[in-house]
């Protein structure tokens, strides 16, 4: 499972990149709101300097990530509500690189339009890459937990 959820997140992230990159673009047309430099000044702390370009910044991190949500999707956690679950985590990982490099700022205090902006974005690349990670998952057939949840429905924890 887990050989194929690498090369299954690395698709599944690279795609749900290439989505949110199209509806930034959409949205940035009608906002005026620049691209942001953030990855790339974050890529570059982590080099030392060495790398400042954000879209391999870009892309990388949300290839990278998407092996979070393959993951996901190989145990059996498919569909809307692991995707929701999954953006979460995608949130997270660009928070915590961000403020650890002292190139961001947490969340709370950002003003509101810019963190609308970022968790819409982010909604899409998390759904996006499910729905990728989902189909190259499903082509395996059910996961662990969906095979328990068939064999005992209701939440349960396989002890009694």
């Amino acid at each position: 499972m887990l050989r194929s959820a690498v090369w299954q997140g690395l698709v599944a992230g690279a795609a749900g990149t290439a989505v949110m990159t199209v509806a930034e673009k959409i949205e940035q047309r009608f906002t005026g709101r620049p691209d942001s430099q953030v990855p790339g000044a974050v890529l570059a702390r982590l080099t030392g300097g060495r790398l400042r370009t954000t879209l391999l910044m870009h892309f990388g991190q949300g290839a990278l990530v998407g092996g979070v949500r393959a993951l996901m999707a190989n145990a059996g956690l498919r569909g809307p509500v692991a995707s929701a679950m999954f953006t979460v985590v995608r949130l997270s990982t660009d928070q915590i690189l961000e403020n650890a490099t002292g190139v961001g700022a947490p969340p709370q205090t950002w003003p509101r339009s810019e963190l609308l902006v970022d968790l819409l974005h982010k909604t899409v690349y998390g759904f996006a890459t499910g729905a990728v990670a989902d189909a190259l998952a499903a082509r395996r057939g059910p996961g662990p937990g969906q095979r328990h949840a068939a064999e005992r429905p209701g939440r349960r924890s396989g002890r009694e």
